[in-house]
């Protein structure tokens, strides 16, 4: 609209401004329209054609239908709508205070028996070697039931649960679960700070990345691309719910640790590989006894026999019962050194010793003595009789040995401490003295010059701003020539657990998971299931079978018997029982002391305000009155009627009074009423 044109003016809206006479109320008081639909303009719902409008007929020469009848079904069915909207919030928060019904009990029961089938079907091929003894698949077990259970299997890096449709990977070590884009994204990480803090030439070299639980190393080549099975013979295996989650259900075949030639019998599972359980015929440790059937996993055996065997002292025999390897032989003997000198009481597994004298025999040259210890064989020749030079190295002479080489006299030029000037004394015996020449040096880290003796160091106090290997602190040391070292202060960032700090030296990336286990107890603590640090908060306890033992919220002393279960108890389905006040009755109602009551909502104060969601408080109901029937006689007697006890006297029965009046000649005629001394 251009500017000074005037907007026609809205048309009122009045009985005469609909046909048929038929006045418009506003939107949020016409019958049968929820809030924001009767709103144009707003682009959400369009506005209903007149003929579904009620009280507004459709077109010309066509009869319409009374409005009241069209507003009265639909306000019927708005509060049809609204008692099934209350009855079904009723019931869901019903069933959340009540968590231990016979249904779920059906349902845990259904899940335990499934479990079970599954593990069955995973060790029969294990147990038919073994004659049904399953002893040695605890462990395994262990692993195979955290795999049902809920909470159980937590990936360490991002703290979240591992579910058997997300694609995964196993540590080979540890044998812990991680999600496999999680488990990418550290081998990544792991390898690329590793390279920027340690190679010269970034990425040239191939650096190991770790497990995230037990530190086990695997080669860049390893970082797993690809979900496989725990055998790793299938991709992508499928969801199968009669199988152990992520496994291809196939025999495992993996080579059995430690290596026996054989494999692993069980179906495609988690976790390690249990023994062998294999016969084989194996004979004794020393070999002595016949060979005689054992399992593979526990096939060494003892005869019990003395070994007999000629120990290394070639003197004495092994006297220990059946074994692999003899020991060093225990026993004492006398012994003589190197030197033969001296005799001594030695073991004998160590028959070699020194006397620690020196040997003080005469050399060859007649004129001095061995300065060697205690040794065996030949004397050396004398070091003094081969040709000998000057203190300083410039000139050789071939003296006898008992004449010493004299200084040359020339200047001794040998290389000083500093490493760049040369010792300017005469030739002389000795150490040469420390470089006392004036130069000019700089410090250590290159920003400051000064002159000063050549032996001395010049440190300035300038301290060093750039930043160590975390990333986070700087270096401050005085004079750092560059090559900071590495940060030595705590790193003290909040874990992924949010309840503990990274107890490592300050460090570049992100922190390993928090190693702290939380156990997570059912109500009674009967149950406990282990989870990692953080995940208690969001892990439903674990299923109990023992009854529970908390007290009964109403007056009756013992509960109805139900399994352990986590909140708060079911509502009591028992007869309240209690005695009625002003009668001697039982209440016949059921239990009332903690009902589920919703509670008042404020009125909204228009259309444009959202109504609050319904809110629920337990509250203890007094128990309700009397009911039970009492014969009652009217107060003229003529009938008797039974009458609830919280009603319970004499009444009008509404008949005429008919007893004889004082005069004797006529009968009451007034209804039925009480006679009293005073009222005749």
């Amino acid at each position: 609209m251009r500017s000074g044109e005037r907007r026609p003016a809205a048309p009122l809206c009045s009985a005469e401004s609909e046909p048929g006479g038929v006045a418009m109320e506003p939107a949020w008081r016409q019958q049968g329209r929820g809030r924001g639909r009767g709103q144009e303009g707003q682009g959400e719902r369009p506005r209903p054609l007149q003929k579904d409008r009620p009280g507004v007929p459709a077109g010309r020469g066509e009869k319409t239908n009374p409005g009241p009848a069209k507003g009265e079904s639909v306000q019927s069915k708005f509060e049809e709508i609204r008692r099934s909207n209350q009855a079904t919030a009723l019931r869901l928060v019903e069933s959340r205070v009540s968590s231990s019904s016979s249904d779920e009990d059906n349902d845990d029961d259904d899940g335990d028996g499934q479990r079970g089938r599954i593990l069955e079907s995973t060790f029969t091929s294990y147990t038919s070697q073994t004659g049904g003894d399953a002893s040695a698949l605890t462990r395994t077990g262990q692993y195979l039931s955290d795999m049902f259970q809920s909470g159980a299997l937590t990936c360490l890096i991002c703290i979240a649960s591992v579910k058997r449709t997300q694609p995964v990977w196993s540590c080979s070590g540890c044998f812990s679960l991680f999600h496999l884009p999680c488990i990418q994204k550290w081998a990544r990480d792991s390898v690329f700070l590793i390279s920027s803090a340690t190679d010269e030439d970034f990425g040239q070299k191939q650096h190991p990345w770790p497990c995230p639980k037990c530190r086990t190393e695997y080669p860049p080549s390893a970082t797993p691309n690809r979900y496989m099975c725990y055998c790793g013979k299938l991709q992508d295996p499928p969801a199968d719910p009669w199988l152990v989650p992520h496994s291809c259900g196939s025999i495992c075949q993996q080579e059995l640790r430690p290596s026996c030639g054989h494999t692993c019998l069980l179906l495609c599972h988690p976790g390690p590989c249990p023994p062998c359980p294999k016969m084989v015929s194996v004979s004794c440790l020393c070999g002595k006894a016949k060979p005689l059937p054992r399992r593979c996993s526990n096939k060494s055996w003892s005869c019990q026999q003395q070994c007999g065997k000629l120990l290394a002292c070639k003197q004495h025999t092994c006297t220990q019962l059946c074994h692999t390897e003899c020991p060093p032989c225990p026993r004492v003997s006398l012994q003589r050194c190197v030197c033969g000198r001296q005799t001594a009481e030695r073991p004998c597994a160590s028959p070699r010793w020194t006397c620690q004298q020196v040997c003080g025999a005469h050399l060859s040259c007649g004129n001095h003595t061995c300065e060697e210890v205690c040794h065996d064989g030949a004397c050396p020749p004398c070091p003094r009789s081969v040709s000998r030079s000057c203190p300083c190295g410039k000139t050789k002479s071939s003296l006898p040995c008992t004449e010493e080489v004299l200084p040359c006299g020339d200047t001794c030029d040998r290389r000083l401490s500093c490493l760049k000037h040369t010792c300017s004394m005469r030739c002389h015996r000795g150490s040469c003295e420390t470089c006392r020449q004036e130069v000019e040096k700089a410090c250590r880290c290159g920003r400051h010059r000064k002159p000063m003796a050549c032996h001395k160091e010049y440190l300035c106090d300038a301290k060093c701003p750039q930043t160590r290997n975390c990333q986070r602190h700087q270096c401050r040391r005085k004079c750092c020539p560059g090559n900071c070292p590495p940060c030595d202060q705590i790193c003290g960032r909040t874990l992924g657990c949010r309840n503990h700090k990274c107890p490592s030296v300050c460090h570049q990336g992100s922190c390993y998971p928090c190693p702290e286990t939380v156990p997570v107890r059912c109500s009674c603590g009967s149950s406990v299931l282990v989870v990692p640090c953080g995940r208690e908060r969001s892990t439903k306890p674990p299923r109990c079978r023992e009854p529970c033992r908390l007290p009964p919220s109403c007056h009756h002393r013992d509960g109805e018997p139900h399994r352990c279960h986590p909140g708060p108890c079911p509502p009591c389905a028992r007869p309240c029982l209690l005695p009625l006040p002003g009668c001697r009755h039982a209440c016949p109602q059921p239990c009332h002391d903690l009902v589920l009551v919703r509670s008042q909502q404020v009125q909204l104060a228009g259309p444009w305000e959202q109504p609050a969601e319904p809110t629920f408080m337990k509250k203890a109901l007094p128990c309700p009155p009397c009911q039970v029937p009492i014969p009652t006689s009217c107060f003229g007697e003529h009938e008797v009627s039974p009458v609830p006890c919280h009603r319970q006297g004499r009444f009008s029965c509404g008949r005429a009074c008919g007893r004889p009046l004082a005069c004797g000649n006529h009968s009451c005629s007034r209804e039925c009423h009480l006679v009293t001394d005073g009222n005749q």
